[in-house]
């Protein structure tokens, strides 16, 4: 098979904020793989949180390109070649493979995967800003999600008002997202108060690996659920000590295939599953809109936030991102349309 890859950048409508930072744009790496004419597409969408970067993904795709081999339904022997980092990379090359075998094969992946089309309703999220800014973009769409997800974690004693604002004008359920900023008191503090406006469930409130997290878990009137705790199949075990149920993103498990492995081995022990996204464009959502009917909730609004998308497919009806019921993904760059 010949795999190439190139870099992309992924233009927001607007500036995303979360208690990390902001950001304007996004580097994505596009992966080609070819096979019998036939191209499989997939996108590497790097976390700087794990120092992976868009040139970091791909050297790597570069890298490991002569191990992919030439059958691209061998895909445990292909990742089996491939050095477990670069995860987000990974997941590219996954995603192109999956693509690739549905036309080959003319089938959608979620059909070759045995898997039902519809998943919950995706979240849309609401950035990290002043309540009454957050209460305005919650007002914004109100009608168009079934789900709000809201950042939190401004480290200024105001996230329960925040909370409290955007349940003023909202009408669906609430999640929050926290993003690793608040210490087990504020945790202890803030979750009761955020439980009184009827929040679903409460994401990594703690720094990963916080010696606190068993104890907000016995403590907390809300699920807790994991997502910088939680990368791969290796560390769903320890995730059911300091959770009620885990994250999962393809760009953080290395792909689809992991993805569905994590999904098993949570279930297995009781707990929820969620699927995330970066900021990514249809091509990346694609791949996870693909498993969405393996979760109880789901955040894929990765390409609802860019101000275009080029790689258009996925269909977005009744507040689901639905995949498209043409092969593989689905989805083809908007200047082939």
């Amino acid at each position: 098979m010949d795999v190439s890859a190139r870099t992309a950048t992924l233009e927001l409508a607007e500036a995303f904020v979360i208690s990390r930072g902001s950001s304007e744009t996004e580097e994505v790496v596009v992966v080609e793989v070819r096979h019998s004419g036939v191209s499989g597409f997939g996108e590497a969408a790097p976390i700087d949180r794990y120092d992976e970067s868009a040139g970091s993904a791909l050297a790597y795709v570069e890298e490991h390109a002569p191990l992919i081999g030439d059958d691209p339904f061998a895909l445990d022997e292909i990742l089996g070649r491939l050095r477990p980092r670069e995860h987000a990379a990974r997941a590219a090359v996954d995603a192109a493979l999956h693509d690739l075998q549905g036309k080959l094969l003319a089938q959608p992946v979620w059909r070759l995967l045995g898997l039902r089309r519809a998943g919950p309703p995706t979240s849309w999220t609401i950035w990290l800003g002043d309540p009454d800014e957050m209460a305005l973009r919650a007002e914004r769409v109100r009608g168009r999600f079934r789900r709000l997800k809201l950042k939190l974690g401004g480290r200024d004693g105001l996230d329960a008002e925040r909370v409290s604002a955007v349940a003023g004008v909202s009408d669906v359920p609430l999640q929050v997202d926290v993003n690793e900023a608040w210490s087990l008191e504020e945790a202890l503090e803030t979750l009761p108060r955020l439980a009184t406006h009827g929040v679903e469930y409460c994401e990594q409130p703690l720094p990963a690996g916080d010696p606190g997290g068993p104890e907000l878990k016995r403590r907390s009137p809300l699920p807790i659920y994991v997502d910088e705790d939680c990368h791969t199949l290796a560390d769903v075990a320890a995730c059911a000590e300091r959770a009620h149920g885990i994250n999962v993103k393809l760009a953080k498990s290395g792909g689809i295939r992991e993805a569905v492995r994590m999904v098993h081995a949570a279930r297995a022990l009781g707990l929820g599953c969620m699927l995330g996204c970066m900021i990514e464009s249809g091509l990346g959502i694609a791949a996870g809109a693909q498993i969405a009917s393996l979760f109880d909730h789901v955040d894929l609004d990765g390409n609802l936030l860019l101000a275009h998308d080029p790689w258009p497919g996925v269909q977005f009806a009744g507040g689901v991102q639905l995949p498209a019921e043409a092969p593989g993904l689905g989805v083809v760059p908007a200047a082939a349309k």
